[in-house]
């Protein structure tokens, strides 16, 4: 008995650091939904703060260049026309980006933005790092986040972590960074 605990346990673990989003979808169907931000290029950090106990539950990554993606690391959001590449969302328009803020945002949950300008050169390599990075397995959004982050330019301070919050509190001092609080009710 006590082996097959043993493996049950063995196999829960393994299937809890499998990636949530294998699946890749060809270029073209991307290249159809593509959309861009007419705005200045930027980084827009989302993190998912639980309302009772105050601790991170989700780190994403929005990047502004020349298209506009969401890097949802290991996450579940799914809208209709919106395809998901990995844990890269595209066609990132400002409706989806409230339809993705308001699925997380709940009585709950509340989503934190930190909005940081950057350059169109660090923006187009922080595009090509989260449409290269993968699958991110469960638990995981914070640190591939973070690590993506500190190989970036004006971004080097940044430390891995796996807390959302932590994460946050790193780039909310970021020079020219801006916040803002999305609190919905259900």
């Amino acid at each position: 008995m006590k082996r097959l605990f043993l493996a049950l346990a063995a196999v829960a673990i393994v299937a809890g650091c499998a990636p949530r989003n294998p699946d890749f979808q060809p270029p073209a169907e991307l290249a159809q939904v593509s959309y861009r931000n007419a705005g200045p290029t930027s980084l827009t950090l989302y993190t998912v703060i639980n309302r009772r106990s105050g601790a991170g539950a989700h780190t994403a990554l929005e990047v502004n260049a020349s298209e506009t993606v969401l890097f949802d690391p290991a996450g579940s959001f799914k809208a209709e026309g919106v395809p998901r590449s990995g844990d890269v969302l595209y066609g990132f328009s400002p409706a989806v980006e409230k339809a993705y803020s308001s699925s997380h945002a709940r009585s709950t949950f509340y989503v934190r933005k930190v909005n940081i300008p950057v350059t169109p050169e660090v923006a187009a390599m922080a595009l090509q790092k989260v449409k290269a990075n993968g699958p991110v397995a469960a638990a995981h959004c914070a640190q591939s986040t973070s690590a993506i982050l500190q190989t970036l330019p004006g971004f080097q301070h940044v430390q891995r972590t796996f807390y959302p919050k932590q994460l946050e509190a790193q780039v909310v001092s970021l020079p020219g960074a801006t916040s803002d609080s999305i609190v919905e009710e259900d």
